[in-house]
C-alpha cells in the first residue's frame, strides 16, 4: 500500500514535466515528421504518403549545398569560439584574483543582455561599406576603396563567434573551477612542466565543459536564421534560410518540414557524438 502511494506521488510530480514535454516537444516533432511524408500538389498538400521530399533533398544540389554550408559554418564557429574561449576561461579560473572573478564572469555575460537581432545589426553597421572598419582603413590611407566585409560568410562567422566565445567561456570555466588545485600541485611536484600539467591534468578534466560549449554552438548555429540572414545575406544559403524560402516563396510546407527533420537528425547525431562527455559534465 505504501509502495503504491509513493508510486502515485511520483507520477503526480512527474506529470507536469511529462505533459509539457508531450505538448511542446514530442507532438510538434511528430507533426513535422508526419507532414514531411506528404507532397505539395496543385497548391495544396497531397493525400498520399511519399518520400518524395527526401528524394528531392538528395537529388537537387542546392538543398545539399545549404546543409553543407550549415555544417561548414557550424564547424568554423565551434573551433574559433572554443579556441578563444578556453584561454579566457583559464585566465579567469587560474589567474584572476578571487574577488574579481565575479566581475569577470559578469562581463562575460553582458553580450547576453543585448537582443540577438540588435547584435547582428550592430555588426552589420560595423562591417558595411560605410561602416567603422572601412571608414578607418580609408581614412588612414591603407585602402583606396572599401572592402566587401558584410554579406559574407566571414561576417556571419564573426557575429556568431562574438556571441559563442562568451558562452564557451562560461561552460569551460565551470569545469575548470571544479578542478582540485591539489591535483595541479601534485603534478608539478612530480616534475611535470606547465605544458605537461595542462595537457595531462587540466585539459582532460575540462573536456566536459568544452563538449558542453561545442554542443551549444552546434545546436544554436545550425538552427539559426537571423544572423546568417542579416550578416550573410543570400549569398551563401544555410539550411534555415532554405527552409524559410520553401515557406515564403514556394509555400511548400511539406518540403520545409522534411528539411527541418534533416536538421533535427543532424543535431541528434551531434548529441550522440558528445553524449558521454555531456553526461560526465552533469555527473
Amino acid at each position: 500500500m505504501a509502495a503504491r502511494r509513493e508510486r502515485r506521488q511520483g507520477l503526480f510530480l512527474v506529470a507536469p514535466a511529462a505533459i509539457w514535454t508531450l505538448a511542446f516537444f514530442l507532438i510538434p516533432t511528430l507533426s513535422i515528421f508526419w507532414l514531411s511524408l506528404f507532397k505539395k500538389t496543385g497548391g495544396r498538400v497531397g493525400d498520399e504518403m511519399t518520400l518524395a521530399n527526401y528524394e528531392r533533398f538528395l537529388s537537387q544540389g542546392y538543398f545539399r549545398e545549404s546543409l553543407f554550408n550549415s555544417l561548414e559554418l557550424t564547424a568554423i564557429v565551434a573551433v574559433l569560439s572554443i579556441l578563444l574561449a578556453y584561454p579566457l576561461a583559464a585566465t579567469i579560473a587560474f589567474r584572476v584574483a578571487p574577488r574579481y572573478k565575479r566581475l569577470c564572469l559578469m562581463l562575460a555575460v553582458l553580450p547576453f543582455w543585448t537582443s540577438y537581432v540588435v547584435r547582428s545589426y550592430a555588426w552589420l553597421l560595423v562591417l558595411a561599406p560605410n561602416g567603422v572598419v572601412n571608414r578607418t582603413l580609408l581614412a588612414t590611407g591603407l585602402l583606396s576603396e572599401p572592402l566587401t566585409l558584410s554579406f559574407t560568410q566571414g561576417a556571419t562567422v564573426l557575429g556568431f563567434v562574438h556571441f559563442f566565445t562568451m558562452l564557451g567561456t562560461l561552460t569551460i570555466y565551470a569545469s575548470l573551477a571544479r578542478i582540485n588545485p591539489k591535483l595541479i600541485l601534485a603534478a608539478r611536484d612530480l616534475g611535470a612542466s606547465q605544458w605537461q600539467t595542462f595537457w595531462r591534468v587540466i585539459f582532460p578534466l575540462s573536456i566536459p565543459g568544452v563538449a558542453a560549449g561545442v554542443f551549444l554552438v552546434v545546436v544554436i548555429t545550425i538552427g539559426d536564421y537571423v544572423t546568417p540572414q542579416i550578416l550573410g545575406g543570400n549569398n551563401q544559403l544555410v539550411l534555415p534560410q532554405t527552409i524559410i524560402m520553401q515557406i515564403q516563396r514556394r509555400a511548400d510546407i511539406p518540403m520545409a518540414a522534411a528539411l527541418s527533420v534533416i536538421m533535427m537528425v543532424v543535431v541528434g547525431l551531434a548529441y550522440l557524438a558528445m553524449a558521454r562527455k555531456l553526461t560526465a559534465e552533469r555527473a
